[in-house]
């Protein structure tokens, strides 16, 4: 027995570490100390890259869902992922311009998005709470998004997790589908901790359809009053001589960083610049259109923040006032290139760039459509998170491969001040063309391709639903590889400072699927063009040459340039007599009969109430999936907190029983 004469005292003192020790568990995170990033589970199930998985969806009535997956509102099913079964999920349609072109293409191979927590708050998959299953449109190569995101990831950027599944509806066949973790709560822990910062996924595009973007879309608007084009491309707007104009919104002010030059030897001031086209009332008199705007392109405007609508308004986190001058304080420095360093992780967009740049994404905060990317804040520093790359490898525009191939790594876009920000100083230059060296030695883009395909194939060759036949997808890949190999070498000439470029000759950009093909060029079919008609305006339209070749051309407009009929070697007009002039190879295909609705929407009717989950999960087991509760930092504090405050607790009754 102890007869220390201290032991009461020795006991509070225990007792009051504990509790202490306990608090600092508790409120580590804002006391300063970084949140350690923990696997939450489903990284090494669902997104391991050394199978395809399977996930079977359960669904009552998969018909009325299909027939109403354009409206993108959520029905209940159960999903069997890997022979696992998750209960009650929701799942909707997902896509913007995919969603209309796949409902006008007689196809049913939608994308989709799964919500494991939409009716129970506290359900996952081993964490994750949302994923997407995209369905590989305009991508011959089945790869273009993997690729990106697998490189992404492989050169510490802070990207998606992805695997390749194959879908069945209620135990049938229905295609083989990209999974893509979807960037919301699970992605920011994964990458952040539990304490993480807001995320915004910028956008000021509402045309062609997706979960609130452009369902109403009022087309007449594209008519004017007198059914012209006038009020699309502004009053007074004059449009340049098209026939050789490249479309490629680069900055005139700028140009390039020093010593480097465009490799197809013209001088960027001669470019016609996208950017005065629109603010001199072309797309921008469309009010719909949005494209480009300053918030977007994550400029400063002002203090205000209803002045950034196309930011807050897609605000993915929940955020204060606070977090908006916040923001708006870190674009302002950015915009002015000041405490860079303060402002940006330097290191992730860095790294970020240089993966964007190599894989050359037009639909992209590079483009001209400004958008597809999201944009992390934390603490006031900024940083980019990748995010659909489905038409990246030069097949946005449907451009020449050569263009894309030696597409420039350091071309200076100064209306987008988190790209022009890496030029603005030599050390941050040094540093981005330092990692593209890194880059090109560490991340095998072959090897990611050659592991993918022998994956894959199989599984192509049956798939019920592609959008393109094997022996395209064949093609694809062998092109998809051959641009590699190409912008591998063009891109090391560029950081030798070399103004060689890379000879692409044997190389079809086409092959791998493009805006304008694969079923999923968006605008297809036999359409009546008179609603421009005899003197309805469009009659003194110059001459487009072969200039439209992809969405890039005319800001939303998918276009096809091998789909009109050829008469005398002269392009046929499709817009009627007395209508365009000479349009060289330009089509404009599947405008919708009545003009005044854009199909985005929902159609045949609203999706039926009441449908319930499936009654038959296949036999499957049901784990821990169906629950999949994920234990977050927080939990795991108060859990360690509590063990030690009962450990003092047993500690000071144990000296005080002794005395």
């Amino acid at each position: 027995m102890s007869t220390h004469k201290h032991i009461d005292r020795i006991c509070c003192i225990v007792l009051a570490f504990t509790l202490i020790l306990a608090a600092l568990f508790m409120c580590a995170e804002a006391l300063g100390v970084e949140a350690s990033v923990r696997p939450l589970g489903y990284e090494d199930r669902l997104f391991s890259t050394d199978k395809v998985h399977t996930i079977d969806i359960i669904i009552d009535d998969w018909d009325a869902f299909i027939s109403t997956a354009t409206s993108e509102e959520y029905s209940v099913c159960s999903v069997v992922i890997d022979g696992e079964a998750v209960k009650s999920v929701g799942i909707r349609g997902k896509g913007n311009t995919s969603l209309s072109s796949v409902s006008s293409m007689d196809s049913e191979r939608y994308s989709f998005k799964i919500e494991f927590d939409q009716y129970d708050s506290t359900k996952s998959y081993y964490g994750l709470d949302k994923l997407s299953l995209n369905n590989i449109i305009q991508d011959n190569t089945y790869m273009k998004d993997y690729l990106a995101y697998q490189m992404m990831n492989a050169f510490g950027v802070s990207a998606p997790l992805c695997s390749y599944v194959y879908i069945t509806v209620n135990g049938e066949d229905w295609g083989l589908y990209l999974a893509v973790e979807g960037v919301e709560d699970a992605f920011l822990r994964r990458n952040y901790g539990s304490d993480y910062g807001e995320l915004y996924k910028p956008d000021s595009m509402s045309f062609g359809g997706g979960r609130g973007n452009g369902d109403d879309f009022d087309f007449s608007a594209l008519m004017g009053e007198g059914g012209g084009f006038e009020s699309f491309f502004g009053e007074g707007m004059t449009i340049p001589d098209m026939g050789d104009m490249n479309w490629s919104d680069r900055s005139s002010e700028t140009g390039k960083a020093p010593a480097r030059e465009d490799t197809d030897g013209t001088d960027s001031s001669e470019r016609f610049n996208l950017e005065d086209f629109t603010n001199q009332g072309g797309f921008g008199a469309m009010g719909g259109f949005g494209m480009g705007s300053s918030d977007v392109k994550l400029q400063y405007i002002d203090d205000n923040a209803s002045s950034y609508s196309n930011i807050f308004n897609n605000a993915k986190t929940d955020i204060t006032e606070a977090d908006q001058n916040r923001l708006i304080a870190s674009l302002k420095q950015l915009s002015e290139y000041e405490n860079v360093d303060e402002v940006v992780d330097v290191d992730a967009v860095l790294r970020y760039f240089v993966v964007h740049n190599y894989v050359v994404n037009g639909d992209s905060y590079t483009g001209s459509m400004i958008h597809n990317y999201y944009l992390y804040e934390e603490d006031g520093q900024l940083s980019m998170i990748p995010w659909d790359y489905n038409l990246a490898y030069g097949t946005f525009q449907g451009s020449n491969a050569s263009s894309s191939v030696n597409e420039s790594i350091d071309e200076v876009l100064s209306d987008r001040p988190m790209q022009a920000w890496i030029f603005s100083d030599e050390e941050y230059s040094a540093q981005y063309y330092a990692l593209y060296e890194e880059f090109l030695a560490s991340v095998d883009a072959q090897a990611i391709i050659d592991k993918a395909y022998s994956l894959i194939a199989p599984y192509v060759e049956k798939d019920p639903t592609a959008f393109c036949t094997y022996d395209e997808f064949e093609s694809g890949v062998e092109a998809l590889k051959t641009f590699c190999a190409l912008r591998s070498e063009s891109v090391a000439l560029q950081l030798s400072g070399s103004e060689e470029s890379v000879a692409a000759d044997g190389l079809n950009i086409s092959d791998m699927g493009t805006m304008g093909g694969t079923m999923g060029g968006g605008f297809g079919g036999d359409r009546d063009f008179s609603g421009f008609g005899q003197n309805g305006g469009a009659e003194n339209i110059p001459n487009f040459g072969n200039g439209f070749s992809g969405e890039d051309a005319m800001g939303t407009f998918p276009m096809q340039s091998d789909s009109t009929e050829e008469s005398g070697g002269q392009a046929q007009n499709p817009w009627g007599s007395g209508g365009m002039p000479n349009m060289g190879d330009f089509d404009i295909s599947n405008i919708p009969e009545d003009m005044t609705q854009f199909p985005s929407g929902a159609q045949n009717g609203q999706r039926p109430d009441g449908n319930s989950q499936g009654t038959s999960i296949g036999g499957a087991s049901i784990g821990s999936a169906s629950n999949g509760f994920a234990i977050s930092n927080d939990v795991i504090m108060l859990f360690v907190s509590a063990m030690v405050l009962a450990a003092g607790l047993v500690f000071a009754a144990i000296f005080k029983r002794r005395r």
